[in-house]
Order: structure tokens, then C-alpha cells, then sequence
């Protein structure tokens, strides 16, 4: 994508009131470099150890997005300089960027991830599971201090049946509602629908996204 598409990209999103996270998964520093030339701060990593090394290197006013899958025993890595996980899967997970947190006295920002999908590989909180969370967070503010709730996040159908994503963004968009109305009227910053990639989201912003994952409409596509 060049300069001039991009910027026509990043105008209309913020026209319909959505962030851009450019995912730079497997893409070099140079590609990160350049979109950083024309403005772009907000960049998505779906493996940690790419996200570390990426940090090192790239300017320090870059805020680091991780958007993949993330395994416990990595959290210590990036929870120093991350400025969002996108995919808190677990209570377990939960509890461990708590603590490793706690250790360096910062506080992260998270959304949970939900499962919406109808693909089994795909990983997420159902709604059972989300309300456990919430309730926890509710009723034990001080064990969770080094966290901040942010929203939530979701993944569609790998399909072309576009009423079948379009529902399945609804569905997250309503449990995005519910926690709004349910949990989270003390804590305004629970204000973060991140959903939508480079295939779907057009669909996810139309639905209530306010923030979309877009890696090939501005990088290519991935070998």
C-alpha cells in the first residue's frame, strides 16, 4: 500500500471512530519503519519473541500490540513495555501478567478474548467463562490492580458467508454491551471492540468494532 491509500485507509477509519493496528507479523523492521515514517504508532505482533526483538529495535514510541495467542511462561517478557494484549484467553492468563506486573509496579492493559468462531482451533472465552472473570474483578478490585480490563476481542469465521461473520461480530458486539452495562460502569476506559482484519472489516466496524487488526491490506500478503 502506498502512502497516499494509507492515509485515505487511517481518515476513514477514524471517520467511523476505529483505531488501526497495523500487524506486522513476519514483516522485517524495514516495512515497521516505513509505515512509522507516514504516522502509523500502533502495530500488532502475534509471537512474542518477534515482538521482543521488533521492540529493540524500532523506536520506543512504537505501542506494541500483542495479538496472538499468548502462553503463560512468556508473559514476563513483554509485560515491561506492551501497551495492549489483545488475547487474555484464560483466568490462569489472567492472573499471571497480574503478577508479573505486580513485580515491576506497572500497570497493563488487556482486552479478553472471546471465542465466536465456529472453528475449534481458534482460542477465546465463552460467555460462562467471561462472567467468572468479571466477577472476580468486580468483587476483588485489589487482586487485579495491576490490570486494566479494556474491553474485548474476537476472531470470525475463516468463510465467504458474510452473514455468518456478521452475526458472529453481533454476538460479541451484544457481550460487549452486557459488560458495559453489567461490570463496568464505574471504569469508563472499558471502551476498547477489538475486531476486524483485512478481510472483514468493513462487516466488524458496521457491527461495533472500534479498533481492527489489518496486516495484508497494508503490508501483502504473507509466504
Amino acid at each position: 500500500m502506498n502512502q497516499e491509500n494509507y492515509q485515505l485507509l487511517v481518515d476513514r477509519l477514524q471517520q467511523q471512530g476505529a483505531t488501526l493496528i497495523a500487524v506486522s507479523k513476519t514483516k522485517p523492521a524495514s516495512a515497521i519503519e516505513a509505515l512509522y515514517a507516514w504516522g502509523q504508532r500502533d502495530f500488532g505482533e502475534n509471537k512474542v519473541q518477534e515482538l521482543c526483538t521488533k521492540y529493540e529495535l524500532l523506536p520506543k514510541d512504537i505501542r506494541w500490540h500483542l495479538i496472538g495467542h499468548l502462553q503463560s511462561n512468556k508473559v514476563k517478557y513483554i509485560v515491561p513495555f506492551v501497551h495492549l494484549i489483545h488475547s487474555v484467553d484464560s483466568f490462569k492468563l489472567l492472573l499471571e501478567i497480574e503478577k508479573q506486573a505486580a513485580k515491576i509496579n506497572r500497570q497493563v492493559s488487556v482486552l479478553l478474548q472471546m471465542h465466536i468462531a465456529q472453528e475449534e482451533t481458534k482460542f477465546g472465552l465463552d460467555r460462562k467463562e467471561l462472567v467468572e472473570i468479571l466477577e472476580y474483578h468486580s468483587n476483588n478490585p485489589n487482586l487485579l490492580s495491576h490490570i486494566r480490563i479494556k474491553g474485548l476481542m474476537g476472531m470470525s469465521s475463516l468463510t465467504d458467508n458474510e452473514e455468518q461473520v456478521r452475526n458472529e461480530f453481533n454476538q460479541l458486539k451484544n457481550l460487549f454491551t452486557f459488560c458495559q452495562e453489567s461490570y463496568f460502569l464505574t471504569q469508563p476506559d472499558f471502551n476498547i471492540l477489538s475486531m476486524g482484519m483485512s478481510g472483514d472489516y468493513p462487516i466488524a466496524i458496521e457491527e461495533g468494532s472500534n479498533m481492527v487488526r489489518i496486516g495484508s491490506l497494508l503490508f501483502g500478503e504473507r509466504h
